[in-house]
This record gives C-alpha cells, sequence and structure tokens, in this order.
C-alpha cells in the first residue's frame, strides 16, 4: 500500500506501521526552516515508515539523517522508502530505542513519538499499532525522556528539537529544552 506525505509517494504497512499523516507534513517544514544550506547531522527518532526523514533528505541534500525505531517491520520499510527515494547512502536507520543507536551527536532532533494517554482510546487509530500512538500515564513519557536525552549532550549546540504533540509543532534549541519539557507538561495538562 502506498500514501502520499510531503509530494512523496510512500510505502505503508497498515497495522504493522504507522501510516504517515497529513498533519505530520508540518513537521518536516519546520525542520526545513532550521536547515538553509548548512550541512546538519539530524536525527529522526520513532521514524516509522521513514517519511519525515526521507522527505527532508529529498528537500534537503546537504543532511545526513539517522532514523531510528524500536519496531523491526518500521526499520525495513523506512530502509525501503529511503532506497526508494534515493536517498539511502544519507538515510541511516537503526533498530533501537530514541537517540541510543545514533552515532555521536546530531544538530537537530525531529520526532512523532507515541504521546496519547493508555486511557484514551481513539477509534480512528484502531487500525494503528498501539505502540506507536500511545504511551503509559500521562502519554509523555517518550518525550520527556527524549528531552534529556538531547540535554545530557546529544544534541549539539546551539542544535534544535522540533517534536509534534497533539498535531502541534513544539520546537526549541539546546539552551531550552525544560522550557520545551514544561510547555507539553501543559498541554497535557490542559487536554
Amino acid at each position: 500500500m502506498e500514501t502520499t506525505f510531503h509530494g512523496l509517494e510512500f510505502l505503508t504497512a497498515p497495522g504493522r506501521v504507522f501510516t504517515p499523516r497529513a498533519t505530520t507534513e508540518q513537521l518536516v517544514d519546520a525542520v526545513l526552516a532550521h536547515i538553509d544550506s548548512q550541512r546538519l547531522r539530524i536525527a529522526d527518532v520513532g521514524t516509522g515508515s521513514g517519511a519525515i526523514g526521507v522527505s527532508i533528505a529529498v528537500a534537503a541534500p546537504q543532511v545526513e539523517v539517522f532514523a531510528t525505531d524500536i519496531n523491526p517491520d518500521a526499520v525495513s520499510l523506512a530502509r525501503e522508502n529511503a532506497a526508494r527515494h534515493g536517498v539511502g547512502d544519507r538515510v541511516h536507520v537503526f533498530q533501537g530505542d530514541l537517540l541510543t543507536p545514533v552515532p555521536g551527536h546530531v544538530d537537530l532532533v525531529v520526532a512523532n513519538l507515541p504521546y496519547l494517554p493508555e486511557d484514551e482510546p481513539r477509534p480512528e487509530l484502531a487500525g494503528e499499532p498501539s505502540e506507536a500512538v500511545y504511551a503509559p500515564g500521562d502519554g509523555l513519557g517518550p518525550l520527556r525522556q527524549l528531552l534529556q536525552i538531547c540535554e545530557a549532550g546529544k544534541l549539539a549546540m546551539p542544535g534544535f528539537a522540533v517534536v509534534q504533540y497533539r498535531g502541534d509543532v513544539l520546537e526549541a534549541d539546546c539552551q531550552h529544552l525544560p522550557e520545551l519539557r514544561e510547555r507539553l507538561a501543559q498541554h497535557a495538562a490542559a487536554v
């Protein structure tokens, strides 16, 4: 099966890998606004089908993307989509948790991780893999952990973290990651 994302056709695996949504295209646009002509190392965390990382690599041929996912089906699909769009040499896909498998530092982190609490079922997402949609507690655990790893030095100065939460793009540079964590908590409390 295929879907269109950011003007590109991507192979999908419904039920095994989260299907890219049009609302996530704004995440790609936010990342591209930070790139200009810079040669950056970008981490696409929770890559799924690879739609975000591949779209960035196609639009910015000077960047190198390190895509990660814990799901082996996602890793395989992301590699296939990277090869399909001719960016397999610059989109490196690894199986592993968050930034753990990414070698060295990165200049920008982009993520659309699971963030819905397990007690907030969404009928429209019933066919998607639950581990790609839901997280324990308030749902923010994966995003909190990612931002902590960024703060611990995986994100090089003056790098940026760009994340999606409930359709909104939230971002911060290295110095403002604590404020981004606070904004996420405020968004979660307002739901």
